[in-house]
Parts: structure tokens; sequence; C-alpha cells
């Protein structure tokens, strides 16, 4: 068992060597292009709980 657990973080190990990081510029850039679809989400969210709740004013 314990060698399983030792091959296992030797493993790991070798993966994360393995990994391409991202520069701090496409850090940046990604993260402006999360923030910006997630404002976007929120106002079309909004949108349509306004329509949807005139038209349930006008119903009702």
């Amino acid at each position: 068992m314990k060698e399983k657990i030792i091959a296992f973080f030797d493993d790991v190990i070798k993966e994360m060597k393995k990994v391409t990081w991202p520069t701090m510029e496409e850090l940046k850039e990604s993260t402006t292009v999360v923030i910006v679809t997630c404002l976007m989400l929120a106002a079309f969210t909004y949108l349509i709980d306004m329509v949807i709740t005139q038209i349930f004013k006008g119903i009702f």
C-alpha cells in the first residue's frame, strides 16, 4: 500500500511538470473574459426577470 501511495505522488509530480501554465497576460485576458461574461449573463437574467414580472403584473 505504501508503494502505491509513493507511486501516485511520483506520478503527480511528473504530470505537474508537463503542465503549461498561462502567462500573466493570458491570465488577465481570461479573467476579463470571465468577468464580462458573468456581467452579461447577470444583465440578461435581470432583464428576463423584469419582463416576466411585468407580464405577471399585467395578468393578475
